[in-house]
């Protein structure tokens, strides 16, 4: 048999490394969406006395540990590199759900959910980075966004897993099936290359440019670290002059960008229960509107190529904000699993259309501070939004809990519409995909 052709070596490792990627995401929707899919039951059999204030605290402690791995996860990348920290995400987050499997009251199964949000947020822009690494010449943007289809992939898995496993079996059948993506980490360990810019920074550049060769996949250049100094000094170009303006109005409409985007991510199938759907159907709309939202991510992209990412994004939160709305409704069924869908489409890359107006208009030297910060404040909004929809749920408001998250995503449309009235910045454009969906 011949030997490969270097360009069809470079394509089966891509292939390989995205694939894994692609595994690794998957289970990492799956871990983020599985509370939300079993929270109607925790509900309704009082498990653990577990009230909806409780729950939406608990649905906030799993967002305020993926704060805490993003911010995190480059430091301890920079470190141990990039396979060892996805390898050591995939194992934390599996044990923590193992830790809400065994969990026997409130207060352990929040540490759980804790440990398991820092897991979450520490893999996605480890993997970003991984596959943008190895991706074949010309084809990064394909690749980051296929693996963004994961985490969606996930969330419809999760439904699944709650609708065939909750009832017959028990809540805890679901995080034991979290607990699975553990027998993956040896699969990573044998399989999955080491960064190719982690061994470059390192110093390993022999190790480097022996793997590029051998696959024929493209080095990365040498990223010059930033000083202390020269960060704090892109953070404080921020505000500079008449900029603290803009800069607000960026972080403020991410705020209520992730409020939104988790807060309905966590309570869907409570609030549809609440509105009178049976928990099946409640179940169905999580696969309905994470198909919307892999779907949302594929065309999202080219409606702000041809007509802006400032445009768009305000464009797709004021639909988002209509569409959560007319969830607080009783519509017929295929009405409504059409409305979901549609808020699946545009809920899901509003957020990532922010990210997108803030590094067209951010200079190069400063973009990804400017990216960095705005997806820092708004990761706050996550953990926000659970706790505001176990707030209304617990003082009898559950009605009134699309109608806040729709709130939400109309007060973003209007700070990132008026930050899009300010002048664009020329030549900004390059960097801009890997960038903003990092960040997200």
């Amino acid at each position: 048999m011949s030997r490969l052709a270097p360009s069809a070596r470079g394509s089966r490792l891509a292939l390989l490394v995205v694939g894994l990627c692609w595994l690794a995401v998957l289970f990492d929707g799956l871990d983020m969406f599985i509370y939300g899919s079993v929270l109607p039951h925790l509900l309704e059999t009082k498990t653990f006395g577990i009230t909806a204030d409780q729950a939406g605290d608990l649905g906030s402690y799993a967002t305020f540990g993926m704060l805490v791995g993003a911010l995190t996860a480059g430091t301890v990348a920079d470190r141990i590199g990039r396979k060892r920290l996805m390898i050591g995400c995939v194992t934390l987050f599996s044990l923590a759900s193992g830790i809400c499997a065994l969990s026997g009251s409130v207060a352990v199964f929040g540490l759980g959910r804790t440990l398991a949000g820092v897991g979450l947020g520490g893999l996605l822009p480890t993997a970003i980075s991984m596959v943008s690494d190895y991706a074949p010449r010309g084809r990064g943007a394909l690749v980051i966004g296929l693996l963004m289809t994961a985490h969606h992939a996930g969330g419809i898995l999760s439904a699944y897993v709650a609708k065939w496993l909750v009832d017959p079996v028990g809540w805890r059948a679901a995080f034991w099936v979290c607990v699975v993506p553990l027998a993956f980490a040896p699969v990573l360990v044998k399989l999955l290359p080491e960064s190719l810019s982690f061994l470059v920074a390192k110093g390993r550049t022999d190790e480097a440019h022996a793997l590029a060769a051998r696959y024929d996949v493209e080095l990365p250049a040498a990223d010059g670290k930033k000083s202390a100094a020269d960060r704090w000094d892109a953070l404080l170009a921020l505000f500079r002059g008449r900029e603290w303006i803009q800069t607000l109005l960026y972080w403020l409409a991410s705020f209520g960008g992730l409020l939104l985007v988790y807060g309905v991510a966590t309570w869907l199938p409570t609030l549809m229960r609440t509105e009178g759907y049976e928990l099946a159907s409640a179940l169905t709309f999580v696969v309905v509107f994470n198909l919307g939202g892999i779907v949302g991510m594929l065309v999202a992209g080219r409606a702000a190529d041809t007509f802006g990412a400032p445009r768009i994004s305000a464009i797709w939160f004021a639909l988002t904000a209509a569409g959560v709305y007319l969830l607080s409704v009783h519509l017929p069924m295929g009405v409504t699993t059409l409305v979901v869908f549609l808020t699946g489409v545009f809920l899901n890359s509003a957020q990532t259309m922010i990210y997108a107006t803030v590094s067209i208009r951010s200079t190069p030297d400063n973009r990804a501070t400017a990216v960095g910060w705005t997806s820092g404040m708004g990761r706050f909004g996550a953990v926000f939004g659970p706790w505001l929809g176990g707030q209304l749920l617990a003082a009898g408001h559950g009605d009134w809990g699309f109608t806040a998250f729709a709130l939400a995503g109309l007060s973003s449309m209007v700070f990132i519409g008026i930050a899009a009235l300010r002048t664009a910045r020329p030549g900004a454009r390059a960097g801009v995909d890997q960038e903003l969906v990092t960040a997200h």
